[in-house]
């Protein structure tokens, strides 16, 4: 198909980019969003024609799904936007599509940055009104609680798995402080901390836990949680730790074949602390 654009077309675009050059970019994005949901409309075509095993107008013997029209539906894409699709319906209603998640409005990539900004401070109400202009689409701060809701549920999975086919040989333990949303407040939070050595010297993070990092049960605690999702204490040979009160005997408790270690920093940070003072 051939385009033709005539003259006093061009002179009209040129002069409207002139008084707003951001239109162009403006221009180029929609003809991007109208290809790419022309494109995915065709693919999900493609895929019903798969299903029903005959295109377009072709007959089959005996009984047979047919197609049964479209419905549209809005999709919104990272570093694409909001983009226009008809999804093709069959007359049985078996067909699901397979190229758009269902039930969602914007992919996976989208909510996982929407819940990083969220977890880092920034309110559900901001949020909705930055994403009209990060991704073209209004986001609803109902919308930005569920993302954020399915992030926590893939953390908690993360935080649970299986530790039984890890080797861990070393095992570093401490308190950090991270800044936390409580009751709609950032906070100051202590979270406990077990970073594994394996044998061939990676290193995991393979706990966290919140609590008081001067509690000794909080650190038993943690540890019984890392042996009971299959960490083999017997292989632990050291654990490198500071000098809080009970920590040592209660990780020498938990694991009894394994030695302790002061952690060299923290040794460091208490002479100069000493020294600073005198």
């Amino acid at each position: 198909m051939e385009i033709k654009i005539s003259v006093p077309e061009v002179v009209s675009l040129m002069k409207e980019i002139q008084e707003n050059p951001a239109r162009i970019f403006e221009m180029v994005t929609m003809n991007v969003q109208k290809d790419v949901g022309a494109y995915l409309t065709n693919l999900m075509k493609a895929e019903l024609t798969h299903v029903l095993g005959r295109g377009d107008y072709e007959r089959s013997k005996g009984k047979a799904n047919h197609r049964n029209g479209s419905y549209p539906r809005n999709f919104c894409i990272k570093g694409i936007g909001e983009v226009a699709v008809n999804v093709p319906r069959d007359r049985n209603g078996e067909y699901q599509t397979q190229v758009l998640p269902r039930s969602k409005r914007y992919e996976d990539r989208i909510a996982e940055d929407l819940s990083i900004m969220y977890l880092t401070g920034i309110s559900t109400r901001t949020l909705a009104m930055l994403s009209k202009r990060l991704i073209g689409r209004e986001i609803s701060h109902e919308e930005v609680s569920k993302a954020n809701r399915e992030l926590t549920g893939a953390v908690e999975q993360w935080r649970n798995r299986d530790l039984s086919q890890e080797k861990i040989k070393y095992i570093f333990v401490d308190g950090v402080i991270f800044k936390m949303r409580i009751d709609g407040s950032i906070e100051n939070t202590p979270v406990l901390v077990a970073i594994g050595v394996t044998e061939t010297g990676a290193r995991l993070v393979l706990g966290l836990q919140s609590g008081d990092k001067e509690s000794a049960t909080n650190w038993r605690e943690i540890f019984r949680d890392l042996k009971s999702r299959g960490l083999d204490g017997s292989a632990v040979r050291l654990g490198i730790m500071d000098g809080l009160a009970g920590l040592e005997k209660v990780f020498e408790e938990e694991f009894p074949t394994a030695k302790v270690q002061r952690c060299q920093v923290h040794v460091a940070r208490n002479v100069l602390q000493r020294l600073l003072i005198r």
